[in-house]
């Protein structure tokens, strides 16, 4: 039965992959744009620097971040299954809803490129001359995938769902933990675009050729590409968490309030099984009239009404 399910959702995506690649395409035009001009920013700065470091070509990450919601926007809507996404309306929204949140995880995002790429260099350096190093760089590594983990849900979660950064960091944190399936699904379709990709530049036989090969892959191909295939992954789990997470919330937040109004049901059934409850125990004439009201914890209840409630009330204690 499970192989089944993973044969039909695997059917699934390829068929929204192959339905929406143009718009796929699309998507990376738009994101191309913003990338060219800030990578380019960033490559003349390092080259006229004569620094030639690698952690200044990452600061493209900051100010790109913000546009990749555009792209996370659009592949979150194809993830969900809807056939008509107008890319473009879609892109620009993504972006202007929410580029100053998207602008401080490009910090982050570079923080823990920062960290991950320079750790994980130094300490297999120092591990040539002392294997007690490689303690740490497997250390680093994992932290590394944390990081990775942590940043297939950030994206998604921002652009669906009105929570704070607070909120959204730290439930894509534990989401790390909690879909470690989804989590390594998408890491093995990341892995399956790395050697397509990786496959078509080893096919290019002079130097002017990778490099043109490079540029169309980056600009044209992989963003998007990387997005639907995490979103694809990870989104009806991610989506399930946290609508069940928000709905037990309000459930917890619609309890207090109840409670401090001093009512001690919250829906219907509740209430029906507080009012039998009260009556448990009543002592009431079942000789007289019933149609006569007698007044009873603040209310005018006939009296064949509080029989009546009397003896649902018992006999839902026998039951129990």
């Amino acid at each position: 039965m499970a192989s089944e399910k993973n044969i039909f959702a695997l059917s699934d995506f390829f068929s929204s992959l192959f339905h929406n690649f143009p718009k796929l395409l699309f998507t990376n035009v738009l994101f191309a744009v913003p990338f060219a001009v800030f990578f380019g920013i960033f490559w003349f700065i390092n080259t006229a620097s004569s620094i030639n470091s690698n952690f200044i070509l990452f600061l493209t990450a900051i100010p790109l971040f913000p546009f990749y919601a555009g792209v996370t926007q659009v592949t979150s809507h194809m993830a969900r299954g809807e056939k008509d996404v107008k890319v473009f309306q879609t892109f620009i929204n993504g972006v202007k809803e929410n580029f100053l949140r998207f602008l401080l995880y490009g910090f982050i995002f570079y923080a823990a490129i920062f960290f991950s790429y320079y750790s994980i260099i130094m300490y297999s350096g120092f591990g040539r001359y002392n294997n007690a190093f490689y303690v740490l760089l497997v250390l680093c590594v994992i932290i590394s995938v944390f990081f990775l983990f942590v940043f297939y849900y950030v994206p998604p979660m921002s652009v669906t769902f009105d929570l704070s950064v607070k909120n959204i960091l730290k439930n894509s944190a534990l989401m790390t933990f909690g879909e470690i399936k989804s989590n390594f699904i998408a890491t093995f379709g990341l892995f399956v675009l790395f050697l397509v990709c990786a496959t078509v530049l080893f096919c290019c036989k002079y130097a002017a050729a990778i490099i043109i090969a490079t540029v169309v892959l980056a600009l044209f191909f992989v963003p998007s590409l990387m997005s639907f295939i995490i979103n694809s992954s990870i989104y009806k789990a991610m989506y399930s968490m946290i609508t069940g997470k928000d709905e037990k919330s309000t459930e917890i937040d619609k309890k207090i309030k109840n409670r401090k109004k001093g009512q001690f049901y919250d829906n219907f059934e509740d209430k029906k099984n507080s009012v039998a409850e009260s009556f448990a125990g009543l002592k009431v004439d079942e000789s007289k009239d019933g149609d006569e009201y007698i007044f009873y914890n603040g209310r005018m209840i006939k009296r064949s009404v509080l029989i009546k409630l009397k003896k649902e009330s018992e006999e839902k204690k026998e039951n129990e």
